[in-house]
């Protein structure tokens, strides 16, 4: 059996374990927002960052990459001990499917039984869930929260740049960047600046520019992944 998870946040980008592949693709029926806070990675407990996580939207696909781990338990042990402390703010995990890039009309998933970390939406029973706020607010908090691991706003801007490396492209990470870059007076300078929304989140976008407690996912969030 060969061990998957799903990344669709700083995972995306930076994995930081060894594996053996790496599939660009997406999950169905969930959209990745920014309500879930980082207080030991990007931000700290007085002034926590705002991170990935996914919320659920009937019709929505949310692209990222799957990755694979082959040599057996101990290996995937390893993996998935990194993996939980790293997501430690995530509170749950679950199983989704995953399709493939280039098979967006197949009805059938590329893999099934694919790890995602994942966060319950309620603000009393998960003390990281943020919820949703204006784009203004969240772009303040973004743009001014820093922690062990780097500045907020770094994490947005990197997330920015690894969906257009992949060739999709999403208007909610983009409007969200570029009012962060508004608040930080950068409009106009480094990557990609004031780009041009590239449509609605539930197509699959492509960029303009050439180039373990496992259950079923609910009607809830999913992670930073």
């Amino acid at each position: 059996m060969v061990f998957w998870v799903f990344g669709y946040g700083s995972l995306v980008w930076n994995p930081g374990f060894e594996y053996d592949e790496k599939v660009i693709g997406y999950i169905k029926d969930y959209r990745r927002v920014f309500d879930l806070a980082c207080i030991d990675h990007r931000g700290t407990p007085e002034h926590p960052a705002r991170t990935c996580t996914l919320e659920y939207q009937e019709g929505a696909i949310c692209w990222g990459a799957a990755y694979s781990v082959r040599g057996g338990p101990e290996r995937e042990k390893l993996t998935m001990e990194y993996l939980e402390r790293r997501e430690c703010e995530y509170d749950s995990k679950a199983l989704v499917d995953f399709y493939k890039e280039g098979e967006f009309s197949q009805s059938e998933p590329f893999l099934t039984g694919v790890i995602v970390f994942t966060s319950t939406p309620d603000k009393e029973s998960n003390k990281y869930y943020l919820g949703p706020a204006p784009l203004e607010n969240m772009a303040r908090q973004i743009a001014t929260a820093f922690g062990p691991c780097g500045n907020n706003r770094d994490y947005l801007f990197l997330l920015e740049k690894a969906l257009f490396d992949i060739g999709h492209e999403e208007d909610y990470v983009i409007e969200l960047a570029n009012e962060v870059r508004k608040v930080l007076g950068i409009a106009g300078k480094g990557f990609p600046m004031e780009k041009k929304l590239a449509g609605p989140t539930n197509l699959p976008l492509k960029s303009n520019i050439p180039a373990l407690q496992l259950h079923p996912l609910p009607e809830a969030i999913a992670m930073d992944s």
